[in-house]
C-alpha cells in the first residue's frame, strides 16, 4: 500500500513539473505558471534535477504520455459539454491561431477536397457540397483556449461519427491525424471522434465558415481545448501510429481535454 501512495505522488509530481517547465519555455503561457508549485518543491516530489537539460526533457516526456494515457481513461465518450443560449454567444468571436489574422489562409472552395488515407475503407475525396448534403447539426459550446480564455460560439456541421461511418473508418484504430491548408497539423483520439458533440463544421452562427474561423472546414470539439480543434482542413487520416500535432510536438498537451 505504501508502494502505491508513492507512485501515485512520484506521478502527480512529475505532471505539475511538466506542466512549470513547459510555461517557462513558451512565455504565452505564463499565467499557468500561477497554478504551479515551485520547480524547487517539484523536483522533491519527482527526482528529477531541474538543472540537467537531459533529465529535464525524459521528465517532460515520459509525464507527458503518462497524462495522456489518465486523461484518456477519465475520458467519458457519453458526456456532452455544456450549450449554451444565443444571448451569451461571444459577439465578434474572438480570432486565434499561431499567425495574425492578415495572414488567414484563402481556400478556393470550389476547388477544395477533403482527401482521406490511412486505415478507411472508401477514400475517394470529398467536396463541400457533398459534405453540406450530409446530415447536419448545429450546438452553441464553450472554446477553451490553453492562454486562459474562453468564448461561446455557435457551430454548424456534420457530425464526425456520422462522416467516420460512412466512410468506413477503422473506428478500433487510436488515431486521426489532420492536416491544413495554413501548414498546421494535429491529431486526436478515436474516442474523441466519436463523440457525438465532435463536428466538421462549415458554418458559424448560421452563417457560411469565415475564413477567419477556419473555411472550407474546421473540426470543432467542445470537450478539447481550442488547438486541438484545428482549421482549413485539407486531409484526415486513420492510424495506430502516433502522429503528434504542431504545438503537441513542441510541448503541449497530446490529449488536450478541455
Amino acid at each position: 500500500m505504501i508502494m502505491k501512495k508513492t507512485i501515485i505522488v512520484q506521478a502527480q509530481g512529475q505532471a505539475m513539473l511538466a506542466d512549470a517547465l513547459r510555461q517557462i519555455k513558451q512565455p504565452s503561457r505564463r499565467l499557468f505558471l500561477q497554478r504551479s508549485l515551485s520547480l524547487g518543491g517539484l523536483s522533491l516530489l519527482t527526482g528529477c534535477n531541474v538543472s540537467d537539460p537531459s533529465s529535464i526533457e525524459t521528465a517532460l516526456t515520459a509525464v507527458s504520455r503518462f497524462n495522456d494515457t489518465v486523461q484518456g481513461w477519465l475520458f467519458d465518450p457519453t458526456k456532452l459539454a455544456p450549450t449554451y443560449p444565443d444571448s451569451m454567444i461571444t459577439r465578434p468571436f474572438p480570432f486565434n491561431a499561431y499567425y495574425g489574422e492578415d495572414e488567414v489562409e484563402e481556400v478556393d472552395g470550389d476547388a477544395w477536397r477533403l482527401e482521406l488515407s490511412g486505415l478507411i475503407a472508401d477514400k475517394k475525396p470529398w467536396s463541400l457540397p457533398q459534405l453540406r448534403a450530409l446530415p447536419q447539426e448545429t450546438q452553441i459550446t464553450r472554446h477553451i483556449c490553453v492562454e486562459g480564455w474562453s468564448a461561446i460560439g455557435r457551430w454548424g456541421g456534420v457530425p464526425f461519427s456520422h462522416f467516420l461511418k460512412r466512410v468506413g473508418a477503422d473506428t478500433t484504430a487510436k488515431y486521426i491525424g489532420f492536416q491544413c491548408a495554413d501548414d498546421y497539423f494535429t491529431s486526436i483520439d478515436m474516442a474523441t471522434a466519436l463523440h457525438p458533440q465532435t463536428i466538421m463544421a462549415l458554418t458559424y452562427d448560421g452563417e457560411e465558415l469565415p475564413p477567419k474561423y477556419g473555411y472550407p472546414m474546421k473540426l470543432r470539439m467542445p470537450t478539447k481545448l481550442g488547438y486541438k480543434n484545428p482549421k482549413h482542413i485539407q486531409a484526415i487520416f486513420v492510424t495506430n501510429t502516433y502522429p503528434g500535432g504542431y504545438w503537441e510536438n513542441q510541448g503541449y498537451n497530446w490529449f488536450g481535454g478541455s
